[in-house]
């Protein structure tokens, strides 16, 4: 059950390159200031500090100091402590089994689980407690799956959930982005984000979403390992966590922060000034390890996401991982389709071009500099995906197990007649 009190700090945990058991990196403290509004406030611990094998947090904004970090963007909460606490689906989970609307920032931290995406993890304790192995197995899903069409369901109809229901859902919380139902499950090998369909779906969205990402690996991307599954009946999508390595005594760790938190941006429409490919390409271009093969990757990302109407690529979407002590951009995931009425303009949810989120040819092309690539490099990889897909997609779909009928639903995603205008 959680706890009725609202916290006000807590301590932060690191799994540090190579190790499997936490250590404690530093403390963070919510208040307000004189005017009323949330402040943040993270010290790094004077041992975590001394310790030859220390990592900062994060590249951006917690780097390795003994000063004292403040925050007052995002309700006080530092963008990689909220990125390594629950997304809009965990939220609603633990909103449900503490019988509360809202809860306080750190008690969204505190109360999500311990399969949360990253190397970070929170307690009220000064020492960690040692890792947790339990996990939802695949064989698990059928009864998972029940439990999130439940939840879903009670937004219109009152549907008694148990607590011992709500507990099982919290050992599947994310934060990888997204509010569609999602668990984390275990294999023989590793962990997997489960996606399920949801009843309002329009077309059956996991296979769909599994064709994605089959495509863009075929049009040259890095994406996630994913495999579908069917249980009970129904479709499932396991995505590999690419945050995650499995060992015989455990998992080890990798440092995972969202591309929101890269631009120090907030996902508000106040704040998508900064939502930007261009941006992060800069960005990414500072903190890789090996920027041109990283800006060169979001490039035929980007053009993925234009070609396939991903009109949802947020940079939630987007994330960098530290499997040791270097930084690079994570593999890709979350790509779906999207059908916009308009045949002549879509717009992705980031600026991809001189001309803003337009998200056609001459844009795309547009900043290509930005991305390290002289502009025939850049010509020649939007040219080849754009054939890949507009081919292939079909092909693709179908081979997946996606129906006829719902490729005539989402064929107008596809390489859109004003992407060429």
């Amino acid at each position: 059950m959680i706890s009725k009190v609202e916290h006000t700090e807590c301590y932060v945990y690191i799994t540090l390159p190579g190790q499997m058991q936490a250590v404690t990196a530093g403390r963070f403290v919510l208040t307000v200031d004189k005017r009323g509004l949330p402040l943040g406030r993270f010290v790094y611990g004077k041992r975590y500090l001394e310790r030859p094998d220390a990592v900062a947090l994060d590249p951006v904004e917690l780097k390795l100091s003994s000063q004292v970090y403040e925050t007052r963007a995002l309700r006080g909460v530092f963008g990689v402590l909220r990125d390594a606490g629950p997304d809009y689906w965990g939220r609603r989970i633990i909103e449900h089994h503490s019988g509360k609307l809202e809860l306080s920032e750190i008690d969204y931290l505190l109360f999500s689980p311990d399969d949360r995406a990253g190397a970070l993890s929170f307690g009220l304790n000064l020492l960690p407690p040692a890792p947790k192995r339990e996990f939802n197995q695949t064989l698990d899903l059928s009864k998972l799956q029940k439990i999130a069409n439940r939840v879903i369901t009670k937004e219109n109809v009152s549907i008694a959930i148990t607590n011992n229901q709500i507990t099982d859902l919290l050992l599947i919380g994310t934060s990888m982005g997204g509010a569609r139902p999602k668990a984390v499950v275990e294999d023989n090998e590793g962990l997997w984000i489960a996606k399920f369909n949801r009843t309002d779906d329009k077309w059956n969205q996991v296979r769909v979403e599994r064709t994605m990402l089959v495509l863009a690996r075929r049009s040259g991307l890095q994406v996630a390992d994913s495999k579908i599954v069917e249980i009970g009946g129904q479709d499932v999508l396991l995505v590999k966590r690419f945050d995650r390595e499995k060992k015989p005594e455990g998992y080890l760790r990798a440092r995972m922060i969202s591309a929101l938190t890269v631009l120090r941006a907030e996902d508000t429409y106040q704040s998508r000034d900064r939502w930007s490919y261009i941006f992060l390409a800069e960005e990414l271009r500072r903190i890789s390890a090996e920027p041109e093969k990283d800006a060169a990757e979001l490039f035929r990302r980007m053009c993925f996401n234009a070609l396939i109407s991903n009109t949802d690529d947020h940079p939630r979407n987007h994330a960098v991982i530290a499997k040791d002590q270097d930084w690079r951009l994570s593999p890709a995931y979350d790509l779906t389709p999207s059908m916009p009425v308009s045949t002549e303009r879509r717009d992705l949810a980031m600026v991809c071009g001189s001309q803003g989120r337009f998200a056609n040819a001459e844009n795309l092309l547009s900043q290509h500099a930005r991305f390290l690539l002289e502009l025939e490099q850049a010509k020649s990889i939007l040219s080849d995906m754009e054939s890949v897909v507009e081919k292939h997609w079909y092909a693709v779909a179908r081979a997946e197990g996606v129906s006829d009928a719902d490729c005539e639903k989402i064929s107008s995603a596809f390489v859109y007649p004003g992407f060429t205008l």
